[in-house]
């Protein structure tokens, strides 16, 4: 019980470290210490909480073929993250939607402030090209290691994952067509011994070492690769040889002032939630329904801290399931407190009717949350992105609520009739 509750001043430290803060500034100005403040750590909000734009692209992909669109879509997908990601986005929502026979891309950017250049950045078909080493590095120009060659994307015909047959090491295998064939034999003639830099959209992804001419128009990147790694270099790879022109179809803006008014309306619910169960609680269950109550305390403190810390991206729909959850993790202690009740009526002590009643009330708590935690996780799998806050939200609240009912309320039940 101790142990919960420092961990609980803890996680209640990290929600709202200003308490704890005024409370190290009295310490320290009376007795002389010199004790630092509380780590803050901000909660990560999404779209429609913190304000932003939600863009969606269309994708041509009539002259690629059928096998390959996918990985055309997951390159495009990668090289547009990694554009985001220059403008300091934080966690920014890449995703891909197949309708029909179309592919889509739905771009959410959240507190991004200059859109039109995100628009203009995002909407640049990938640029991949191959650099040389420089004779001397030169620090006044822009790449001072490397110089630019005839060889880009536009020679490439495919890049994809290989195995080699003897070791099982995965490589990355490279095939130009006939005129990139030449520019890349000619390159590697005069740069054995030397790197190769491979870069798409400016930003070096692979440099590796030439050992020999190369001639026929293949060749393969290979090294310490783990299977994803060569799987998203060769990703990277098509995603600049195959580039795939999107259209933007629909832009959506959401202003700071009206995320602040969802923020603002979704924890005034979260707070009403909360109030309410724990009236019904009390009035209902008097002193068990206190101690529900501070089982139901602990646990928003808990869930509120790991949303910091893994960090969980709150949304409208985050903060429904967090909601939700509270609602669950009552549910566990109305349970027990039935089962409880009838164990005292068929006449055992007290300590032995929590637990019986605790005993008997977990196969029903069990089954009941296992059956919410896989909803939740097909929710999670399948859904996008505002389906996946509601779905993450609400499993760690069943799981934190599952910790609560069925160990803290526990041991407060046999704490406070032991001494009673």
């Amino acid at each position: 019980m101790v142990g919960i509750f420092i961990l609980a001043i803890l996680a209640g430290s990290l929600d709202y470290p200003a308490l704890w803060d005024k409370a190290i500034d009295f310490l320290n100005s009376e007795i002389g210490l010199s004790m630092p403040h509380f780590y803050k750590l901000p909660f990560r909000l999404g779209l429609d909480l913190q304000g932003g734009t939600h863009l969606i692209y269309e994708s041509d992909l009539s002259n690629i073929e059928e096998k390959e669109r996918q990985a055309s879509m997951d390159g495009i997908r990668d090289v547009i993250e990694r554009r985001v990601n220059l403008f300091g986005v934080a966690e920014p929502v890449v995703q891909i939607n197949k309708v029909k026979d179309s592919y889509r891309l739905i771009v959410e950017l959240p507190g991004v402030k200059d859109i039109h250049q995100a628009i203009a950045m995002i909407g640049e078909t990938p640029y991949l090209e191959f650099k040389e080493e420089r004779a001397e590095i030169d620090e006044s120009l822009p790449d001072p290691y490397f110089k630019s060659t005839q060889l880009t994307g536009r020679y490439l015909k495919k890049s994809q994952l290989v195995f080699n047959q003897t070791t099982n090491q995965p490589y990355v295998g490279l095939e130009f067509n006939k005129e990139g064939g030449e520019i890349f034999a000619e390159l590697t003639r005069n740069n054995i011994g030397k790197t190769l830099a491979i870069y798409l959209d400016g930003v070096p992804i692979s440099i590796p070492r030439v050992q020999e001419e190369i001639i026929g128009g293949k060749a393969q990147i290979s090294g310490d690769f783990t299977l994803d790694e060569a799987k998203q270099l060769a990703q990277r790879l098509n995603a600049g040889a195959l580039p795939v022109p999107i259209t933007l179809i629909s832009q959506q803006s959401i202003g700071a002032s009206l995320g602040q008014d969802s923020l603002n309306k979704s924890l005034k619910a979260a707070l009403i939630g909360l109030i309410a169960v724990a009236l019904f609680m009390i009035i209902y269950y008097r002193k068990l329904g206190i101690l529900a109550v501070i089982a139901l305390a602990v646990y928003a403190i808990l869930i509120l801290a790991i949303f910091k810390l893994i960090p969980v991206t709150l949304t409208l729909a985050g903060i429904a399931g967090f909601i939700l959850s509270v609602g669950m993790a009552v549910d566990a202690n109305i349970l027990i407190f039935e089962r409880m009740k009838e164990e005292k009526k068929a006449g055992r002590d007290k300590i032995s009717a929590i637990n019986e009643g605790f005993k008997r009330a977990w196969p029903s708590v069990r089954d009941g949350n296992v059956s919410t935690i896989i909803t939740a996780i097909i929710l999670y799998w399948f859904g996008t992105s505002i389906i996946k806050g509601f779905a993450l939200t609400l499993l760690i609240g069943i799981l934190i609520s599952m910790f609560t009912a069925m160990i803290l309320t526990k041991h407060l039940l046999k704490l406070i009739n032991v001494h009673r």
